[in-house]
C-alpha cells in the first residue's frame, strides 16, 4: 500500500455492527483508514456517484434492498471497486452467490473483532481487484493490437485448434474470424501440403518448448502471395507448453525485391560469360572470314560446287559475325555513330516496311503524338533494329492477326517517376510504344524476356537474342525498357529514350490548369516511399492530402472525412485489402465517389468500366501525368 488512506465504504444498517467494525478498524495502526457510512443503498450509491473508495464494505440486508440483488446495484454502480460481503452466520451462501457475481470476500458478522483478520481481508480484496484490472487491460491491450495489426495473429490449443485468430485473416482467406474458431487448418479446407506443414511446425513448438519459423504460398484473390509465420510456445504455471502463438507476415513484396536483385544478379552473370564467349567466338571467326575470300585466289580454279561451299562457308560465318556482334551489344553495348535523330522519321520509315512485309491480317497504326517531337543522340541503324525487333516480337504474338499500334511522345521524368523505376532519370525522354493485341506473355516468362538466348518460340524460330539485344542498345544510350503484359490481352513495351538538352519545344505548360484549390485528395498505397512523394507533390500544388496504407486504412478514413474527399488515388495491388475489394467498399459508402486507380501491372479497359473510376495511371508516372488527371476526376460529373 502506498502512503494515501485506504478510503473504505461502510454500509450497514446494524448501529452494533456499525460500532463494531469502527472499533475494530480503529485497532489498526499501520495502515491510514479513511472510513464513510451509508445506512441505505440509495445512500450508498449516492457516495459512489460523488467519489471514488479503495474498498466497499457490504451488508446484503438493508431498509431499502435485500439479498443479491444489493450486491448487484453496487457492483453496477462501482465495477472496479473491491467488494467485502458482510454476512451473517445463516447467510454464508448468499455471500458465495455474491463472490460468483464479482464479490472478492466476504466476512461472517460476529467473526470480524479480529483487526488482523479485517485488514487482511481488506487488503486482500485491493490486491485481487487491482490484478483484475491489471488483467483486463492487458487483454484489451493486447486485443487492440491485434485486432489492428495487419499481420495475421493466431493462437493454437494443444489439439491444433485455432483459439484465437485476429481480423486480418479475412482479407487473406476471404473467412470470417468465426470461421476459425475451434476448428484446425485441416477442417477449413486448406490446401493438404500447406496443412501438414502447419501440423509439424505446431508440434514440434508444443514438444520442445521453442519457437519455430516457417514459409509458404498461400493462394489469394490478388494472386499467389508469399508468408512467413513465426510460431512462439505459450507456458503454463507448470511450465509445459500451453498454447501457441503464430505471427504471420506478408512477404510478397520482400519476395519481388529478391527476385529483382537475382534478377539483376543473373543478367550480370549472363553479360559476362556472353562477353567472353563473343571475345572467343571473334577469335575463331576472324580467321575464317579473312581467309575464305582468298582460297579462291590461291588455289587452282574451282568447281562449281567447290566455289558453292565456299560461299556457304563465308556466309555462315558471316551470320556467326552478326550473332556475336548482338551478344557484345547485350553484353556491354557497342558504341555507333551517335548524332542527333527525329525518332519520327525513323519510325515512319518503319511503318513503310511493315505495310510491305508484314500479313495483310495485322493492322498498323502509327501515331505521334506530337509534331514537336524531341530529339535523341543515338545510332539510327541501331534505334532502327531495336525498333524492327519489337514490331517483330509483336508480329508473332499475333499469328491469326490483330492490331499493332506504335505511339512516340515526349515525357519530362520527375522524382517521383524516377523513385518507382531504379532505371529512369530525372529528365526529358521520348517514349516509343509498341502496344499488339497478340498472345501475350506469361508472368513466369516475362522476367526472363530480356536474357539472352531465352526464347518462349518453338525450336528454330528465334535465337532468344533480339530484346536482350535491344536492352543493350538502349541501356548504352541511358534509356530503359519496360514491359505491360496480360495473356491473350496483349503487350505493350515502352521503350524511354533520354532526349537532346536544349530542344526548343519546350513541355506545354499545364501548371495553371493543375494547381489545387484546397481539395482533399485520399493516397492509397501501402509503399510509404510513394506515398509520401505523393503527399508532398500534391501538397505543394496547393491540394490537402490524406494517406492510408491499406484498403482497410482507406476505408476508415473515407468514412470519417467522406464530406471532404474530393478524390481517392488508390493503388490496385496491397496487402489486406486490395484496390479493387476497397473500390467497391467505397462505393458503399458514396456511389459517386470520384477514384483513380493505379499501378505497375496493365489493367484491362474493361475493369475500367465496370468500377466507374475516373482514370488509370500506370505506374510510374510523371508528375505531370497525376495532377491533369486530378484535374479530370476534379472537373467530371
Amino acid at each position: 500500500m502506498d502512503n494515501h488512506p485506504i478510503k473504505i465504504l461502510l454500509v450497514e444498517d446494524n448501529p452494533g455492527d456499525v460500532l463494531l467494525l469502527e472499533e475494530t478498524l480503529s485497532d489498526i495502526a499501520h495502515f491510514r483508514l479513511e472510513l464513510s457510512h451509508a445506512e441505505r443503498l440509495s445512500q450508498a450509491l449516492h457516495r459512489l456517484e460523488a467519489e471514488t473508495f479503495d474498498v466497499i464494505l457490504l451488508d446484503l440486508l438493508l431498509p431499502d434492498s435485500e439479498g443479491l440483488e444489493t450486491f448487484l446495484q453496487i457492483y453496477d454502480r462501482a465495477p472496479l471497486t473491491p467488494i467485502v460481503v458482510l454476512t451473517g452466520m445463516a447467510d454464508e451462501t448468499l455471500a458465495l452467490r455474491a463472490m460468483q457475481a464479482g464479490a472478492q470476500d466476504y466476512l461472517v458478522k460476529g467473526r470480524t473483532s479480529s483487526s488482523d483478520l479485517l485488514m487482511r481481508s481488506i487488503r486482500y480484496a485491493i490486491e485481487r481487484k487491482r490484478n483484475e484490472a491489471a488483467l483486463y487491460q492487458r487483454e484489451q491491450e493486447f486485443r487492440t493490437l491485434t485486432e489492428n495489426a495487419p499481420d495475421i495473429i493466431a493462437r493454437f490449443d494443444r489439439n491444433l485448434r485455432h483459439l484465437y485468430v485476429n481480423p486480418a485473416v479475412e482479407a487473406v482467406t476471404g473467412l470470417s474470424v468465426r470461421d476459425f474458431l475451434g476448428k484446425t487448418n485441416r477442417e477449413l479446407g486448406m490446401p493438404e501440403a500447406l496443412v501438414k506443414q502447419w501440423e509439424e511446425a505446431l508440434e514440434q513448438v508444443f514438444e520442445t518448448g521453442e519457437q519455430v519459423s516457417i514459409q509458404f504460398e498461400f493462394p489469394t484473390s490478388s494472386g499467389l502471395k508469399y508468408y512467413q509465420s513465426r510460431c512462439v510456445p505459450e507456458f503454463a504455471l507448470n511450465g509445459s507448453v500451453e498454447s501457441v502463438l503464430a505471427i504471420t507476415r506478408d512477404l510478397t513484396e520482400q519476395k519481388q525485391l529478391e527476385s529483382q536483385l537475382l534478377r539483376a544478379q543473373r543478367m550480370e552473370s549472363l553479360g559476362t560469360l556472353a562477353s567472353g564467349i563473343a571475345h572467343d567466338m571473334n577469335n575463331i571467326l576472324t580467321p575464317i572470314l579473312a581467309i575464305a575470300p582468298l582460297l579462291p585466289l590461291s588455289l587452282p580454279p574451282l568447281n562449281e560446287q567447290s566455289r558453292q561451299l565456299l560461299n556457304i562457308l563465308e556466309e555462315n560465318a558471316k551470320r556467326g559475325a552478326d550473332l556475336v556482334k548482338q551478344i557484345l551489344t547485350f553484353s556491354r553495348g557497342l558504341e555507333g555513330e551517335r548524332a542527333p535523330i527525329q525518332v519520327k522519321h525513323l519510325l515512319g520509315e518503319l511503318e513503310q516496311v511493315m505495310h510491305s512485309t508484314f500479313p495483310k491480317s495485322i493492322t498498323i497504326v502509327c501515331n505521334i503524338a506530337t509534331e514537336d517531337l524531341w530529339l535523341v543522340s543515338a545510332d539510327a541503324t541501331q534505334l532502327h533494329q531495336v525498333f524492327m525487333n519489337c514490331c517483330v516480337n509483336a508480329r508473332d504474338a499475333m499469328p491469326q492477326g490483330g492490331t499493332l499500334t506504335i505511339s512516340a511522345e515526349n515525357r519530362a521524368i520527375d522524382e517521383i517517376y524516377a523513385r518507382m523505376n531504379l532505371n529512369a532519370k530525372v529528365g526529358p525522354y521520348v517514349v516509343i510504344t509498341f502496344t499488339d493485341t497478340g498472345t501475350g506473355i506469361s508472368a513466369e516468362h516475362i522476367d526472363r524476356i530480356f536474357e539472352p538466348f531465352f526464347t518462349t518460340k518453338a525450336w528454330g524460330e528465334g535465337t532468344g537474342l533480339g530484346l536482350s539485344t535491344a536492352m543493350g542498345i538502349i541501356k548504352n544510350y541511358g534509356g530503359f525498357i519496360s514491359v505491360n503484359s496480360e495473356v491473350d490481352k496483349g503487350t505493350q513495351l515502352q521503350v524511354f529514350l533520354p532526349a537532346i538538352e536544349g530542344i526548343e519545344t519546350p513541355v506545354p505548360e499545364k501548371q495553371n490548369r493543375s494547381l489545387g484549390r484546397g481539395e482533399l485528395i485520399l493516397v492509397v498505397d501501402d509503399e510509404e516511399n510513394i506515398r509520401e512523394t505523393l503527399k508532398i507533390t500534391l501538397e505543394i500544388q496547393n491540394y490537402r492530402v490524406l494517406t492510408a496504407n491499406d484498403g482497410i486504412e482507406a476505408i476508415a478514413a473515407y468514412a470519417q472525412h467522406r464530406n471532404d474527399i474530393e478524390v481517392v488515388l488508390i493503388d490496385m495491388m496491397m496487402p489486406l485489402m486490395g484496390g479493387a475489394e476497397a473500390i467497391r467498399a467505397l462505393q458503399q459508402f458514396n456511389p459517386q465517389v470520384k477514384i483513380i486507380a493505379c499501378s505497375g501491372v496493365a489493367v484491362s479497359d474493361s475493369f475500367l468500366k465496370t468500377t466507374g473510376v475516373k482514370a488509370f495511371l500506370a505506374k510510374p508516372f510523371t508528375a505531370s501525368d497525376l495532377l491533369n488527371a486530378l484535374h479530370g476526376a476534379i472537373a467530371a460529373e
